[in-house]
């Protein structure tokens, strides 16, 4: 009975419907891949458990020495070079590769909660944070993973706008991004242009840059109500749907399990982006506040360009769809993050620092 009680249910059953959701999918075109990531669906999940029995503040002291690790790791893989789909993004470990990007995110996360919990929102402070994010901005953007690399910054913007920071501050800062924009489209490689290019004109190029978007389309509005059942997708199945266990793996879940079954998704997320906002809005201590909206803006993110980008309303960047796309690292980085909001919920009411 402790251990129930232990347990946090509202995260713990969203997340084991999105798992099953993936695997299920992952299992009608692969039985070897879906039984991987059960190994790392079960890995995650004692992750989560552990993760959720300490106290936030008690990690305070590690926070450092983990952004210190990550950063070694995300130079490392530079220095490895060994190339995956025109992509330098994982550490070879035997049997499995790690992707250090996906742990990035919630050791950037605890290192913004720990530097915003005792700053105030200054612009002298501002840009110390943006400072301390920027080598894992770039080193993720060099590899090259701008999916990532967004979701990095939707991290750095979201915890920035829950300081309490100045409406005048985000405007200013709002005007830098836009100024920036036609700039920033110097450094993007060929292919990153042509994405952008596709997703405002796809059928311009219907068999090439274009062809990614069309397909997912296709497979989305193929699957109409109720869908045409587990392995029957024929635009995954017969390989016209590319990556559609990973990227695209909620237009793969359109086209088998129709309008129904990604309402259900939807539903679903809904739902625990809702608890964590109720679990940052309960929580006293502005280091565990900040760590849960950290959190809240990384799935968030990632949930709703993931979905744009298979429904075509957003350009296609490269982002996992949480839990639910294929792979090890975004899969057990996710767990880890959401046990760090499981552990903000349950002490959320002893400890009352107060916001900053």
């Amino acid at each position: 009975m402790r251990f129930l009680n232990a347990v946090n249910w509202p995260i713990t059953l969203c997340s084991f419907l999105l798992i099953s959701v993936g695997i299920l999918v992952i299992y009608s075109s692969s039985m070897e891949l879906a039984f991987q990531q059960f190994l790392y669906a079960i890995t995650g999940i004692i992750i989560f458990l552990v993760i959720s029995q300490f106290e936030p503040s008690s990690i305070r002291n590690l926070i450092n020495p983990i952004f210190v690790f990550i950063l070694f790791l995300l130079v490392l893989v530079l220095f490895l070079d060994i190339e995956t789909r025109g992509s330098v993004r994982w550490i070879p470990l035997g049997a499995f590769n790690i992707q250090p990007s996906e742990f990035a995110k919630p050791a950037l996360i605890l290192f913004l909660a720990k530097f915003w919990s005792t700053n105030i929102p200054s612009w002298i402070n501002i840009f110390k944070s943006l400072f301390w994010s920027a080598p894992f901005i770039l080193l993720i953007f060099r590899q090259p993973d701008l999916g990532s690399a967004l979701t990095i910054i939707a991290i750095w913007m979201g915890i920035l706008i829950s300081t309490r920071v100045s409406i005048k501050k985000l405007v200013i800062l709002a005007l830098i991004v836009i100024c920036t924009i036609p700039v920033s489209w110097l450094f993007l490689h060929d292919y990153q242009k042509q994405r952008i290019l596709s997703f405002l004109s796809p059928q311009s190029d219907p068999l090439g840059a274009g062809y990614n978007l069309i397909q997912s389309t296709i497979a989305v509005g193929s699957g109409e109500i109720f869908g045409r059942g587990l392995g029957r997708g024929t635009q995954s199945r017969l390989q016209f749907l590319p990556e559609f266990r990973t990227d695209f793996i909620f237009a793969s879940i359109g086209e088998e399990m129709g309008f129904l079954g990604t309402a259900l998704i939807l539903s679903i997320y809904l739902f625990l982006l809702t608890y964590c906002l109720k679990v940052s809005y309960q929580t006293h201590n502005s280091f565990s506040f900040l760590i849960v909206i950290g959190v809240t803006s990384m799935l968030l993110f990632q949930t709703v360009v993931n979905i744009g980008m298979n429904i075509g309303l957003m350009p296609i960047t490269g982002i996992t769809l949480p839990l639910i796309s294929y792979g090890g690292s975004s899969l057990i980085a996710t767990y880890f993050s959401l046990g760090m909001v499981a552990a903000v919920a349950r002490f959320r009411k002893v400890d009352r620092e107060g916001l900053t």
